[in-house]
């Protein structure tokens, strides 16, 4: 039987586990960077470690295989992610001079997070990441991740959620469209946002 929890610090490494086998626009992206923790480093790492009551994971016979974490609050988890996360991975991760390549592109997101917050997006002030196992997804586990993250910011009186995709995910996309999320006017090369209400009826 699958559960929806709150994350404990035990779930760090599932968390991470699940995040790298879906991070190739829901393909596993394990052996893609130069350590397989890179991209949790990047999408998961911060959540886990700035907001851990806003993160929230699918457990299964005692391992987690899905997650959902975020941010109430877009522009303070920047400055928080500068503050306290990057400075434990900066060293991990250098920059370099020209970013060709998709870790190179990512890395520089890291070492920015402030590329994170739109002004086009004030009215969505917090966001989201959700990550599920192919194994697990269909299931719907992954309306109730969201449904319990969007409760959380009800309770915390946050207005309006956001989330930054990839165009080529249409199985994602087909997901947040059945949930009500509805794409925002912001162009961004190769993101796609989509927004909602945190009372949403999912």
């Amino acid at each position: 039987m699958t559960i929806i929890r709150p994350y404990r610090p035990a779930d760090r490494d599932d968390v991470y586990d699940v995040c790298v086998r879906t991070a190739d626009s829901g393909a596993d992206a394990r052996g893609q960077y130069t350590t397989d923790d890179f991209m949790p480093d990047v999408f998961a790492g911060p959540y886990l470690a700035l907001e851990p009551e806003l993160a929230f994971v699918a457990e299964d016979d005692g391992r987690v295989v899905g997650y959902v974490l975020g941010t109430a609050d877009t522009a303070r988890w920047a400055a928080e992610h500068r503050a306290r996360w990057l400075p434990t991975v900066a060293d991990r991760y250098p920059l370099v001079d020209q970013a060709s390549t998709p870790q190179a592109e990512l890395t520089e997101l890291l070492h920015h997070p402030e590329r994170d917050v739109h002004i086009e997006l004030a009215a969505y002030p917090a966001h989201l990441h959700i990550d599920l196992l192919p194994s697990h997804q269909g299931q719907g586990l992954g309306r109730a991740l969201i449904r319990t993250f969007l409760a959380a910011l009800r309770e915390a009186r946050v207005p309006a959620v956001h989330l930054g995709m990839t165009p080529t995910n249409t199985a994602a996309r087909a997901f947040y469209d059945r949930l009500g999320f509805r794409e925002l006017p912001l162009q961004v090369p190769g993101v796609t946002y989509l927004g909602a209400p945190t009372d949403l009826a999912v």
